[in-house]
């Protein structure tokens, strides 16, 4: 038998990552071996071309190869990660409760989009009026031109009466401070009830 207590068999511990290298290489050794690389790719690109009888300024065989090196940098950068060897596939069957945090997520995107102009306005009121009011505002046309075939610039006698009063007035006239929370939350439940 073993020595398992049940508090041991049912706890959670996350596996921390070990690295397979440590990273004692330091940016100028990254910038030693990048040279290095390009240096080679020059030379093997000037033999090449010299064996077969053309012939290429350096400094235009350097400035290609650099751009090219530049150009791979940032695709690498850009590009999402490969999953971790031993990993189960890209798309989980079962949801294991946990949150992957290295995958862009669209709706985060969404919400950072608002998130950070609202927290911007609320120390600044102007930023509100010349950033936040526009987007209520074309999120109103969409709403009014999707549902009822209409906008504020196209009919706002229509307009006007399908928004109601308060939101029409809210769209069209700057408040002179930030809307709290609470008025926020307000405002978007009625654009959302058109």
């Amino acid at each position: 038998m073993s020595s398992t207590s049940i508090d041991d068999l049912l706890s959670f511990e996350p596996e921390r990552p070990q690295r397979d290298e440590p990273e004692r290489r330091g940016r100028a050794g990254q910038v030693l071996r990048a040279l290095a690389g390009m240096a080679a790719v020059v030379v093997v690109l000037l033999a090449g071309l010299r064996a077969v009888g053309l012939r290429v300024p350096l400094l235009i065989l350097v400035a290609g190869v650099l751009a090219l090196f530049a150009v791979r940098r940032i695709v690498a950068s850009l590009a999402s990660s490969p999953p971790p060897a031993g990993s189960r596939s890209a798309v989980p069957r079962d949801d294991d409760g946990t949150w992957n945090w290295g995958a862009r997520d669209a709706l985060r995107t969404a919400i950072n989009g608002w998130e950070r102009p609202l927290d911007w306005s609320s120390t600044r009121p102007e930023r509100f009026t010349e950033v936040i009011l526009p987007r209520l505002g074309e999120l109103a046309d969409e709403r009014l031109r999707q549902r009822h075939g209409v906008t504020r610039e196209s009919d706002p006698a229509r307009a006007r009466a399908l928004l109601g009063d308060r939101l029409w007035t809210f769209l069209e006239t700057p408040p002179r401070r930030t809307p709290s929370p609470r008025d926020l939350a307000a405002i978007v439940a009625e654009l959302e009830k058109l």
